[in-house]
């Protein structure tokens, strides 16, 4: 139907069963693609962008990585699926009903490469996943699925190391860890990423690695994305999830992609001074309570490693600079692949969708990484649409969700999904269709255990593009902001009389989710 509407605008894409490559960052802003003015080098993401449609106001399921990733697969929020924070695992039979699997009962091979985070790393004891770090030696050196409803996948379980953790070597491990260090005398490379090239300033787990560019995981993902495309069965349209880690902390970007971004030029947050006494309860609590982990080299992980204060200017710049050149280095792969693909007579006949799982504070409030402190450097992370009839150089800004991707590519390949999913496509959206059935706001959810800050959280947030009202329910206390009018959410609105109707409209959407949301979830079996 949306190719019929837009034929005149097609431009030369032809009419096969279409693929799908689908492309996402981990902890990627929405604002921080150069097209969007940030001063991000982002080429191809810009000519993606003019050769497509821009989401602007593209809301996350959940602020923190398993559970974003749990509801994108799923096409459920983590309150149904029950991933409703890191450390709790994807259940595979609610994964066996999520787009992946979806799609390889209707013919797509299906392949994800890179990181996938279905299920917890760091556990307490194995679980017997392919992605836990002491189960994964149980698994064959070419084992490549089938796993979570993907045919194929190469695996990049951590992706990267963390200062101060010992890095997961052979056996243990997945595709890009046993590439890394039995293919290519990881040994020196690990002594290499640990090395900077130039004196560090302090800036919280930011450094510019010594490590080759062409050892680094983010080159390691576009080389297997790309023989993935080489290497199909090329009687089968293909769906195919890249995962890129990055530019998730720490912030190790290799040369000379490090020195892109001038630290004294990168755009600094308006306002990025703590100003605890102006939010609700939790957001003070989740940077001062103790974390309740037993494992003390966890827990010295979590108080050490996901909190970050007092950054001064120029730590700051140093690790904005890191952070966008990141994302350029991931832009400059995203490009490789697209390149692969028109010379494999397949960008014509291919939807792309590039977005990310969360965003980062960057700064934002006197923040840094993430946190129970729903901000939209945090949830906001944009998305991108291209392909078969896709307008060029749309913006659209109605709010939708990561939620909506899999009733998307369930209509692309035209096979309806489940009635479960809790999506909608985008199409009609794109198309410019209104009036199709779709909600005017979005969930962002997350079950905040008391392993990150010693206190429980039940975290719903509404969105509708203009006002946004996030509730813990343990607690029944909220905030709420109008973006429209305060787009960096200084002054929160929740106990202002004026707003009082905004605040009363959106509970009342919350309250009619819990409805239907869980109630209780599994216990976590680790904690990342």
């Amino acid at each position: 139907e949306l190719r019929a509407l837009l034929r005149p605008q097609t431009f030369g894409w032809t009419h096969m069963t279409p693929n799908i490559l689908f492309v996402t960052t981990d902890q990627q802003r929405r604002d921080c693609y150069g097209f969007r003015g940030r001063g991000v080098k982002t080429p191809n993401l810009d000519i993606l962008a003019a050769r497509g449609t821009d989401f602007i106001n593209c809301i996350t399921p959940s602020p923190v990585c398993q559970p974003a990733r749990a509801a994108i697969l799923t096409g459920l929020l983590p309150f149904s699926n029950g991933a409703a924070d890191n450390g709790i695992d994807l259940d595979d039979t609610i994964a066996e009903a999520g787009f992946a699997a979806h799609l390889t009962r209707s013919g797509y091979q299906t392949g994800l490469v890179g990181k996938a985070h279905f299920s917890t790393k760091a556990t307490f004891s194995p679980t017997g996943r392919a992605e836990c770090a002491s189960s994964s030696a149980d698994f064959p050196q070419d084992w490549t699925g089938p796993y979570m409803g993907f045919e194929f996948v190469e695996l990049a379980m951590f992706g990267k190391w963390f200062p101060g953790r010992e890095p997961l070597r052979p056996p243990n491990g997945q595709h890009f860890e046993r590439w890394f260090f039995d293919a290519e005398d990881g040994d020196l490379g690990y002594d290499l990423w640990r090395s900077e090239t130039r004196p560090k300033t302090g800036a919280h787990q930011t450094w510019n690695s010594a490590l080759p560019v062409a050892k680094h995981p983010t080159s390691w993902i576009g080389d297997r994305s790309i023989d993935f495309i080489k290497n199909r069965d090329k009687d089968r349209p293909f769906m195919l999830w890249a995962s890129f880690g990055d530019p998730h902390h720490p912030f190790d970007c290799p040369e000379p992609w490090a020195s892109l971004h001038d630290p004294a030029t990168v755009e600094l947050p308006e306002h990025f001074e703590l100003d605890l006494e102006k939010r609700p309860w939790w957001h003070k609590a989740a940077l001062e309570g103790e974390p309740k982990l037993n494992d003390p080299v966890l827990k010295n992980f979590r108080k050490s490693g996901t909190r970050v204060l007092n950054q001064t200017e120029e730590q700051l710049r140093d690790m904005t600079a890191n952070y966008y050149g990141m994302i350029s280095l991931i832009d400059h792969n995203l490009g490789r692949i697209l390149v692969t693909l028109e010379e494999e007579g397949e960008l014509e006949n291919t939807y792309v969708f590039f977005t990310s799982d969360h965003g980062d504070f960057l700064g934002d409030h006197g923040l840094f990484l993430k946190g129970p402190m729903l901000y939209e450097g945090l949830i906001n992370v944009g998305m991108i649409a291209a392909g078969p009839g896709i307008p060029t150089g749309q913006v659209e800004d109605h709010v939708i969700s990561t939620l909506d991707l899999a009733p998307t590519f369930a209509e692309i390949a035209s096979a309806e999904g489940p009635a479960a999913w809790q999506g909608y496509s985008l199409l009609p959206l794109i198309s410019g269709n209104h009036t199709a059935p779709r909600l005017d706001h979005v969930f962002c959810e997350w079950r905040v255990g008391e392993s990150r800050c010693g206190v429980a959280l039940r975290l719903t947030c509404v969105h509708d593009g203009q006002f946004k009202l996030t509730y813990d329910e343990f607690s029944e206390i909220g905030e709420l902001y109008h973006l429209e009018s305060d787009p960096n959410e200084m002054h929160d609105l929740w106990s202002d009389s004026a707003s009082r109707s905004h605040r009363s409209r959106l509970m009342k959407i919350l309250v009619n989710r819990r409805v239907n949301a869980l109630k209780e979830f599994a216990e976590p079996v680790g904690m990342t």
